[in-house]
């Protein structure tokens, strides 16, 4: 008989819930879950295509590991004894730093992404670390730090409750958005106006969501920081009636508006190639409105100057008073997440901690930037990268120059991919460990309630049992850890799960702040709940989040405050109670399999800050010296033709594109082109052309359409499955090209190291 269970989708940012229909043990279905407390069951195509992504039959089953030059079946103990035998021993010769690990996008949607490679890098002692978010939103990542001290410390719009909301490169119609997790975000902006709100789209392209706005301007690409900078100037130069006038929590506002002095809406406008009035009337709109919020994303951030305009997004929303205010942009509170402290000066943070060795790359949160990865492993020399580890990273696609990267993958002296897919980058490994399918892990979102409209936390346990000859993706990654340690077959996986316990309990127990100072950290280990070393490691975070139980008063040694106590001392930045029964835990959570919903967005200023100064630094060092290079940019000749990328609402990067029921539709790999630059350079739809920029040219087929401005063409990321040695069937049916291969890695934000991948010029010619 079939069965119904409930899962949380992990293809996208929008966290939806599930109800998966399963027979046996296949997933034969997959339909919104309406009781879910967050998306009232909601779903978009990936979600319903759960089924057969879990059922891939190009999905790995088995771990590969390279012999006489080819990869081949191997059992998951021959897989770990060559990676035991070959990583410590290349760390002993060469160093921590011959050493390189790849996060790609999806680590932040398992658990077990969320959980182990924190403990991976620690252990390896390696700084040649490179992720996804140097191709995405990193920008965000360095403002934020720099504004408020906590690279994660983002806020988000409050869609549900604003009167007017901005949105800049963002397409929530078809990106389900990003960096603001809210299922159904089609539905909310509909929502919005409904309500009698204002939806603003600034995007050269008119996308699915410039179609539903009040008003579309499309800019040509890569100027959003200079008409952000326009309208910061109009409010401070101007100060109309709305205009919030920051004070008590915010300090160099007037050294801000000496340094936005010369971005007035005439001088910015012809780089922007719209008007001074458009310009002004918008920042007039903005202040005026009853609550607005700013909101700029993947296409505002992987650009020329990517930090400056997720800077300025956040600037506006500071001088028209609507940071941490209902309706405007407000900082989540994840169940997982750190508990509230009091207001104080923080250690701030700090940007070029170290640098890449090669070319000299300033580190940004920890991290390089990906488009370094390629010489870092070609350059010869003390520190060159000899081994790599990729976790569910495809670079050879989603970086730049991925023919350059494709040709250094393959002198490493050694490569594992931890990936379900042969695909263009795990081709190159010596080991390749696959997880199971989606439906036979646990899923909670660590990383993505951080960025949620609304507070709310959902676990769900694996839907489907794990089949035989399978190892749980959570102890795929724990046995890397020992095994690139040196302690494989000499401790248990479980371990690694345990010493990550007592380390956190060790460190709030020694915190004089916290209601747990002085007790005992083992008695409280023995306290956790969980079936697995994971769930005890969400129990823990949960007991020890700002709703959690704190594990009681009765474990509290004498004289320590009770919950409600050291509630009460700080103030309602603490967070709210979570119902009658107390705090949260993973039994309680457990007991609600759709979820707990812990209300809306609340103000948290000023205790969320960790700046040196305690305050929201306007103007920091690093943005100031920037600003000089922004300033340039108004005198610069534009490109005659730039090029943009594009979503696709059955895509997410290259994941997807082995499903059949996501490709097709407008999920196609096809130059956009406006017909008036069709014309003069004698394209037509349907034909072929040749586009040409700093990396190399392709050849791609051509679409016209008014969709895009004129002198902007566009074509869509993570395509390119055309190598050999992959096991990708249906993606290798329809290829597509690899837009980022027209960049050779030398276009960067110069803040945060993220790739320019949107504005960049390219000439283009008709092909027979």
């Amino acid at each position: 008989m079939p069965r119904t269970a409930p899962r949380i989708c992990p293809l996208c940012e929008a966290t939806c819930g599930l109800t998966l229909t399963i027979e046996g043990t296949t997933v034969t279905g997959a339909r919104g879950d309406r009781d879910d407390v967050f998306s009232r069951g909601f779903i978009c195509p990936k979600g319903a295509a759960f089924g057969a992504l879990d059922a891939d039959p190009d999905r790995l089953r088995t771990p590969l590991v390279r012999r006489g030059g080819r990869l081949r079946p191997a059992t998951w103990e021959e897989a770990y004894d060559a990676i035991a035998a070959a990583v410590p021993a290349l760390v002993r010769e060469h160093g921590a730093q011959s050493v390189g690990v790849v996060l790609g996008n999806p680590n932040v949607h398992t658990m077990a992404g969320a959980l182990y490679p924190p403990l991976l890098v620690g252990a390896l002692g390696t700084r040649n670390l490179f992720t996804a978010s140097t191709l995405d939103q990193m920008p965000k990542h360095v403002s934020s730090g720099l504004l408020f001290g906590d690279p994660f410390a983002i806020p988000v719009p409050d869609l549900d409750r604003t009167d007017f909301l901005l949105l800049l490169g963002a397409n929530p119609v078809e990106s389900n958005g990003s960096l603001c997790t809210a299922p159904d975000f089609p539905g909310r902006l509909k929502a919005l106006r409904a309500r009698g709100g204002t939806l603003v789209v600034v995007d050269p392209r008119r996308t699915r969501t410039a179609r539903l706005a009040d008003r579309h301007l499309a800019p040509r690409p890569g100027s959003d920081a200079l008409l952000l900078a326009a309208l910061a100037h109009t409010l401070l130069a101007e100060r109309p009636s709305g205009t919030g006038t920051p004070t008590g929590h915010t300090e160099g506002l007037r050294e801000l508006a000496d340094a936005l002095a010369s971005f007035t809406p005439e001088a910015v406008a012809p780089a922007c190639d719209l008007t001074a009035a458009e310009i002004r009337t918008l920042a007039r709109d903005l202040a005026a409105a009853p609550t607005a919020a700013v909101y700029g994303r993947i296409g505002s951030c992987t650009v020329e100057h990517g930090t400056l305009a997720s800077w300025l997004v956040d600037v506006l929303n500071i001088l028209t008073g609507n940071l941490d205010r209902p309706g405007g942009a407000l900082f989540p509170l994840p169940a997982t997440g750190p508990r509230p402290r009091a207001a104080a000066p923080g250690r701030g943070f700090a940007l070029g901690r170290w640098h890449s060795r090669v070319s000299g790359h300033p580190e940004a949160k920890s991290e390089l930037p990906i488009a370094a990865l390629a010489e870092e492993i070609e350059t010869p020399g003390p520190g060159r990268i000899r081994a790599l580890i990729a976790i569910a990273a495809n670079p050879v696609l989603s970086a730049p120059d991925g023919r350059r990267l494709d040709a250094a993958l393959a002198g490493l002296d050694f490569m594992v991919s931890v990936d379900p897919y042969l695909n263009e980058t795990s081709r190159h490994a010596h080991v390749v460990l696959p997880p199971p399918p989606p439906s036979q892990s646990a899923h909670h979102d660590f990383a993505f309630n951080g960025f949620a409209i609304r507070n709310q936390v959902r676990y769900t346990r694996a839907a489907v049992p794990l089949e035989a000859g399978r190892l749980d993706e959570c102890e795929i990654h724990a046995r890397l850890v020992l095994a690139v340690s040196g302690t494989y077959g000499a401790a248990e996986p479980s371990v690694v799960d345990e010493t990550a316990i007592q380390g956190a309990l060790a460190r709030e127990t020694a915190d004089r702040s916290s209601p747990l100072h002085g007790a005992d950290p083992v008695r409280l280990a023995g306290l956790l709940t969980g079936e697995s070393g994971p769930e005890r490691r969400l129990d823990l975070m949960l007991r020890l989040g700002p709703y959690g139980d704190l594990f009681g008063a009765t474990v509290r040694p004498d004289g320590q405050p009770d919950r409600a106590d050291h509630r009460a001392d700080h103030g309602a930045e603490a967070g709210p109670e979570v119902g009658p029964e107390g705090g949260l835990n993973l039994e309680r959570l457990l007991a609600h399999p759709h979820g707990i919903d812990l209300g809306p967005l609340r103000p948290r200023l000023p205790g969320l800050l960790r700046t040196r100064s305690g305050r929201i630094e306007l103007l920091p060092a690093p943005i100031a010296a920037e600003l000089p290079r922004l300033r340039a940019a108004l005198t610069g000749r534009p490109a005659a033709l730039v090029l943009v990328g594009r979503r696709h609402l059955r895509s997410n990067n290259s994941w997807l594109h082995n499903v059949p029921a996501l490709t097709g539709g407008s999920n196609r790999c096809t130059l956009q082109v406006h017909p008036q630059d069709a014309e003069r350079i004698g394209l037509t739809d349907g034909g072929r052309a040749r586009v040409t920029a700093d990396g190399g040219s392709l050849e791609v087929p051509v679409e016209v359409t008014d969709a895009v401005r004129a002198g902007v063409v566009s074509l869509p990321h993570g395509w390119g499955h055309d190598r050999d040695g992959t096991r990708l069937a249906v993606a290798a049916a329809e290829p597509g090209v690899n837009v980022n291969q027209l960049l050779d890695g030398t276009r960067l934000d110069p803040l945060s190291g993220t790739a320019v991948l949107n504005g960049f010029p390219v000439e283009l010619a008709p092909l027979p």
